[in-house]
């Protein structure tokens, strides 16, 4: 590998070389995912399996916020006390109700 003197290069030349720099990094990344993945195919394809068979990619799912008011004529109704106020909430504290008239 020749050595480079940057010292004497323009700025131009400067953010070539680092643009440049930039695109063999990320080819030669993809270059070492693609052989690992066919070596991680070709070990589960020896035991019989494809390796989407074997892989399971979970999401970090938050579990839903339990609900902390619900309707006093409709209990399918309800909300968590999160985000927006439901249209129904709204009427009932217009008319005088409070959120603890709805708590569950």
């Amino acid at each position: 590998m020749s050595k480079v003197d940057l010292d004497k290069l323009s700025v131009d030349e400067l953010q070539k070389l680092q643009k440049d720099t930039a695109k063999a990094i990320a080819s030669f990344e993809k270059r070492k995912r693609a052989d690992a993945l066919a070596e991680l195919e070709a070990v589960a394809q020896k035991h019989g399996f494809k390796l989407a068979d074997l892989v399971v990619i979970k999401k970090d799912a938050k579990p839903a916020s339990p609900a902390k008011y619900r309707h006093p004529e409709n209990a399918a109704m309800t909300w968590t006390g999160r985000g927006r106020q439901p249209n129904w909430i709204k009427e009932g504290l217009a008319a005088g109700k409070t959120l603890e008239d709805f708590a569950i």
